[in-house]
């Protein structure tokens, strides 16, 4: 037996046997070559972008020259000058010395603004216009004009109705009169009366005949009273004598209606007066 055979075994068999064959090492050749692709690869890209940049550049060129090329400037612009409340030829003559002119002209009923003169503009005042842009006006034809109808000696309701289908303004007075309760007794402003919409027209409706207090004519003698109440609008309907034991004759000692009644005019009265004594017989 060799010695050196048994510590070979002993060592587990790293004696003389073969080793494990190495890795060769890379090459410088193989590093070389890779980085030449990664430099390569970069390269392409960067030129793909400068293509792609290219060709954008290259298509809004193209658009906004050739296609779509923007508008030329417009040179000067003019403030747009105020010509409300004024009329056509002034509003003409504003605009001229604006480097402006005068455009369509419309018009429409208003209610505060006199005939003729404008109402509104298109552009607005302030705006800016290029030279002779023309500038459209509105003109005013004035309030709307109504006749006034005649509702005296209708009812309040009527009259009403009437007055605001007309387009007014209805306003109630009331006043004590001949006519019979609530009818109308006039209207302000005179029925056909022309006047500019919208307008108020005042109304006076009656609450009747004025009411007359019934004097007190007890104690006065039967003429005084009778012209009394007749200076009141009183009439008296009758008069009876009445037995006063010799007293009050000719006087009035009682009166129908009470005094401090209230009466419209022409109520009839009725007055019992002392008998004058015996009558004569023919």
């Amino acid at each position: 037996m060799r010695l050196g055979g048994s510590l070979a075994r002993r060592r587990g068999g790293r004696g003389k046997g073969k080793r494990p064959p190495k890795t060769p090492p890379k090459s410088k050749s193989s590093k070389k070559s890779k980085g030449t692709s990664q430099r390569s690869g970069s390269r392409l890209l960067l030129a793909l972008a400068a293509l792609a940049i290219l060709g954008w550049s290259g298509g809004y060129v193209l658009s906004t020259q050739l296609l779509f090329p923007a508008p030329p400037p417009p040179g000067d612009l003019f403030e747009v000058p105020d010509i409300r409340g004024v009329g056509l030829a002034s509003a003409r003559e504003r605009l001229a010395g604006a480097g402006l002119k005068l455009g369509e002209v419309d018009s429409l009923l208003h209610p505060s603004i006199a005939l003729a003169l404008i109402v509104g503009q298109s552009p607005l005042p302030g705006q800016v216009a290029t030279p002779e842009s023309p500038v459209r006006v509105t003109v005013s034809r004035g309030p709307q004009m109504r006749s006034v109808p005649d509702v005296t000696r209708l009812d309040e309701d009527r009259a009403r109705i009437v007055l605001e289908s007309s387009g007014f303004v209805v306003a109630i007075d009331t006043a004590e009169a001949e006519l019979p309760r609530g009818l109308v007794v006039e209207i302000f402003p005179p029925a056909d009366t022309i006047v500019a919409l919208p307008a108020e027209i005042r109304v006076v409706i009656s609450t009747g005949p004025p009411l007359i207090a019934m004097p007190l004519v007890l104690g006065l003698g039967q003429e005084e009273a009778v012209q009394l109440l007749d200076s009141l609008g009183l009439v008296v309907s009758d008069v009876q004598e009445v037995f006063r034991f010799g007293r009050d004759q000719g006087i009035v000692a009682e009166q129908e209606p009470g005094a401090d009644a209230e009466l419209a005019r022409g109520s009839e009265v009725q007055l019992s007066v002392g008998r004058r004594g015996p009558q004569t017989e023919h």
